[in-house]
């Protein structure tokens, strides 16, 4: 079994208003309701309220995914081996887009700094997060995108060359460049709000 990822837009107040010992359990009703139903037909984009035990907070499908986080593994192993024939200001800018949510870097962080948003635990076995974004963050990141996007279609001849997977999770530039859009509509809506962003390992 694979990580999944679920991204969780959320009033950051509300969420640090909530006693520390109740959060995870808040959090994984965001990302999969009580009353969530199996047979119904798959929703793609933002869902508000993500639970109606959750009413500050979004949950966003991916088009693009079937919910594994793979694809984004991908999308930023595409970046890294891209980005060194980018455009100088592209790199810059999709370099500070990315850093925050799927790509590492060249000095990856050794985890996703909790913050205190959950009680301590000496023993994981697997992260509580995979990106935490608190609302000061969101709105830079929502910059570097609008920097990146009109210089986006320049890549394209240098990302089939050098990082094109066919038959891959992320096969070629117009995949890339789907989930990246799709992450520039998480980013957007969640600076709109003047909310936070979280990655919740399932």
């Amino acid at each position: 079994m694979g990580l999944d990822i679920t991204v969780l837009g959320l009033d950051w107040g509300e969420l640090e208003r909530t006693p520390t010992a109740e959060r995870q359990d808040l959090l994984y009703e965001a990302a999969c309701p009580d009353d969530f139903d199996l047979y119904a037909q798959p929703r793609a984009g933002w869902v508000f309220p993500a639970s109606p035990k959750v009413p500050w907070c979004g949950r966003y499908e991916f088009h693009s995914t079937t919910g594994t986080y793979k694809p984004h593994f991908w999308a930023g192993d595409g970046w890294d081996t891209a980005r060194k024939f980018a455009d100088p200001v592209l790199r810059e800018s999709l370099d500070g887009f990315l850093f925050h949510l799927i790509w590492e870097g060249d000095d990856p962080p050794e985890a996703v700094p909790e913050s205190g948003l959950f009680p301590s635990d000496s023993t994981p076995w697997r992260p509580r997060l995979l990106l935490a974004c608190p609302p000061p963050v969101v709105p830079v990141i929502a910059a570097h995108w609008a920097r990146a996007e009109p210089l986006l279609e320049g890549l394209r001849e240098e990302y089939d060359r050098h990082a094109a997977r066919p038959g891959g999770w992320i096969a070629d530039f117009d995949a890339f460049t789907v989930l990246l859009r799709e992450w520039a509509v998480v980013v957007d809506e969640t600076a709109r709000r003047g909310w936070g962003l979280l990655g919740l390992p399932y």
